[in-house]
């Protein structure tokens, strides 16, 4: 290969790389503002911070748009995720679970992936529940940057998503809630050729 030729090349790479990364960063924010026009047998909330069993305001806002969900009649199950960080009494899916019963969802209804401290490792336990119990179809309930992987991984664990629901982004400071996009699409963009298991963190 020449010279001219590689330099041609390198050109060309650059150029479908930088748009591949704009698609997907584009595919990141619609994600995140598309509306759930259908129900599910479902809703599953996917874990975050939680205070000593009080939920961080990313989780409470979470629970509160799946508890409107369920208040709707959306789904007829509903799965909290989320494990134990260090040093933390409880789980992510325990506050959720409290949450949730405060809130008039009943004990029967609601199933539990409490192992899990990434989003993969969540969806994983949550497809294992989806198996147990034959759930056909989810609803999965996120904030909008989180919203294209974890669907992503979701569908790619077997998980038939029929809609994500996102909260209101929580991050004020318009360059935080862009950098959490742009961390979002990387995670995006590289999981799609690798896979989302290395590369998972807490949404």
């Amino acid at each position: 290969m020449t010279p001219r030729t590689l330099r041609r090349v390198s050109v060309w790479f650059v150029v479908a790389l930088a748009l591949y990364v704009a698609v997907t960063f584009a595919q990141v924010v619609l994600a995140g503002r598309q509306q759930v026009t259908s129900s599910a047998e479902a809703i599953v909330v996917l874990g975050a911070a939680q205070y000593d069993g009080r939920p961080s305001p990313q989780l409470e806002g979470r629970l509160l748009t799946a508890i409107d969900l369920w208040n709707d009649g959306a789904a007829q199950y509903f799965i909290v995720t989320g494990g134990r960080q260090e040093g933390d009494r409880f789980t992510e899916a325990e506050t959720s679970r409290n949450v949730a019963l405060d809130n008039g969802v009943p004990d029967s209804s609601i199933l539990f992936e409490d192992q899990g401290t990434t989003t993969w490792e969540s969806l994983q336990g949550v497809a294992q529940l989806v198996e147990q119990y034959e759930i056909s179809s989810v609803i999965l309930v996120t904030d909008p940057y989180h919203a294209m992987r974890a669907s992503l991984i979701a569908k790619r664990s077997g998980i038939n998503v029929v809609g994500v629901a996102t909260v209101q982004d929580s991050v004020v400071d318009g360059f935080a809630s862009l950098r959490r996009h742009l961390v979002e699409t990387a995670g995006v963009a590289i999981g799609r050729v690798t896979g989302f298991r290395q590369i998972s963190g807490r949404g």
